[in-house]
């Protein structure tokens, strides 16, 4: 019996891939950023915990609305490009089915060929032939933004969840740099697994999130050192 060859590839994750590692990303260091810079400020226990629930409502709030605006006007622009497709083929059949020929002929196919091949796609289905060659729309990487803002949100709030429990736990004397300490980890195992999920090196992702991490944090914690005090 031959061996069935099994493929695995990533592309399919790409759009709620996309959205989680950007929503936890933004969820572990934008709040620890804000716990990090009102404690470094002097804050009490009870502000720095409102601090971080407020950033976690506000953050993912954010990111959902942000999210769905932003891949609803890709979808609107895919809808638009299918439509006008759509009504091409029925007025102008030939002149898409010689479009589509030319497009395998610049692919590599013979004339002959590819117009076999165009006129064998265009009589089963016209327009996701059309969608997948001509538009380099496949279903597989459609913009779906529900999807997308439910995945930020959730995301978000699951990384803004590490930075609030490393206060709540954390020593009133230490809240600042146990909330960094514990969120410097978080963004390293974050960056490995989106690494891992998404085919890249896993030390390379880990090192870029943490890096900007630590810089986010530092940057607020001197801003609670300099203002705290003022305010």
């Amino acid at each position: 019996m031959r061996a069935t060859h099994i493929e695995s590839h990533r592309a399919h994750r790409i759009g709620w891939l996309r959205a989680s590692v950007l929503g936890a990303n933004d969820g572990v260091v934008s709040v620890s950023s804000l716990v990090v810079g009102v404690a470094a400020g002097g804050a009490t226990a009870d502000v720095i915990l409102l601090t971080g629930m407020a950033g976690l409502v506000a953050g993912a709030l954010s990111m959902a609305a942000g999210e769905y605006i932003s891949v609803q006007s890709q979808a609107d622009t895919e809808n638009a490009d299918l439509e006008r497709e759509r009504k091409e083929l029925l007025e102008e059949p030939q002149k898409e089915l010689e479009e589509l020929t030319n497009i395998y002929v610049v692919r590599g196919l013979d004339h002959p060929l590819a117009l076999q091949v165009a006129t064998k796609l265009m009589d089963g289905d016209a327009l996701s032939a059309h969608a997948r060659d001509e538009l380099g729309i496949t279903e597989v990487l459609r913009a779906r933004p529900v999807q997308a803002a439910l995945a930020s949100a959730a995301a978000f709030s699951v990384g803004a969840s590490i930075p609030i429990l490393a206060t709540i736990l954390a020593a009133k004397d230490n809240v600042a740099m146990i909330t960094m300490g514990v969120t410097l980890l978080s963004l390293t195992a974050l960056g490995s697994l989106a690494a891992w999920a998404g085919g890249a090196t896993i030390w390379r992702g880990a090192l870029r999130v943490t890096f900007w991490g630590a810089i986010a944090m530092g940057a607020t914690a001197l801003v609670g050192r300099l203002f705290g005090a003022n305010v």
